[in-house]
């Protein structure tokens, strides 16, 4: 990958679009991790304003002295960046007194992580309409389009994807080159859902590096026949994620109505 050449392409596209868009810059929301500071980085080189939003809900205390560090490290490098803080566990807490919690305690911690990140869209929209920004995505190629490893309407739902065409080897080898912080750089990935420090792979039963071996073997039109011992298991839990997964990554489906009935 010609790395200054990619990141010269992705702000000049950052730029253009919001141009266009006739806003003043964007929004993203900085957990921690390293695709929303590559991403809040990326946006930061456009010159426009960013803001760059911290929503803690009973968060691991390592996400937010990783995220604290990365902002005050953007701030320091560029002018046009703010920030702000949102603790969203009173509205997190305050929604759980009011829905019922029926069920297996699994299904019960996933719709309620899923329900975090939906809190976590909702913020950022509210100061993307109070400042006339864009709400910047930080999904890689991997998760967005891989296994789906985000939440519908929640990190998914964003107004454009700056970083969604790299892989996650390639978030990282772009973070290194804009000076991200060694302290992301080194952390296990974390959707930081759960209010632990579970890592992704904890959760999908793979590395990146794996799912994107998987996801090569996938284009290629392998299949888990194709391979024995870790290559299959890592084969089937990429293919697993990407077909449970796939109402994520396909338009939302119409039900069109027939000519004669209309």
């Amino acid at each position: 990958m010609q790395t200054e050449k990619v990141v010269d392409h992705i702000v000049n596209w950052l730029k253009a679009y919001a141009t266009k868009a006739g806003v003043n810059g964007f929004v993203v929301g900085v957990s921690g991790g390293i695709d929303s500071a590559v991403t809040s980085t990326l946006c930061a080189k456009t010159g426009l304003n960013v803001l760059c939003v911290e929503m803690p809900i009973h968060q691991a205390s390592s996400h937010v002295s990783r995220a604290h560090e990365h902002i005050a490290q953007l701030k320091a490098r560029f002018g046009n960046v703010d920030d702000t803080r949102a603790n969203l566990t009173p509205v997190f807490e305050s929604f759980k007194s009011e829905v019922f919690m029926d069920g297996d305690q699994a299904t019960i911690d996933m719709a309620l992580a899923n329900t975090r990140a939906r809190l976590r869209m909702t913020t950022l929209y509210y100061y993307a309409g109070l400042y006339g920004l864009l709400v910047a995505g930080t999904g890689n190629k991997v998760e967005d389009f891989g296994v789906g490893f985000y939440t519908k309407y929640g990190d998914g739902g964003v107004d454009l994807s700056p970083i969604a065409d790299l892989l996650k080897s390639q978030v990282y080898a772009i973070g290194t080159y804009l000076n991200v912080p060694e302290s992301i750089i080194n952390a296990a990935p974390s959707d930081g859902l759960f209010g632990d420090a579970r890592s992704d792979e904890d959760q999908i039963g793979a590395s990146y590096p794996e799912l994107e071996w998987a996801m090569q073997k996938d284009s290629e039109g392998k299949s888990d026949a194709d391979f024995s011992g870790r290559e299959q298991e890592v084969f089937k839990i990429y293919k697993r994620y990407n077909t449970s997964n796939k109402h994520k990554m396909i338009p939302i489906p119409i039900c069109e109505i027939p000519i004669n009935l209309l």
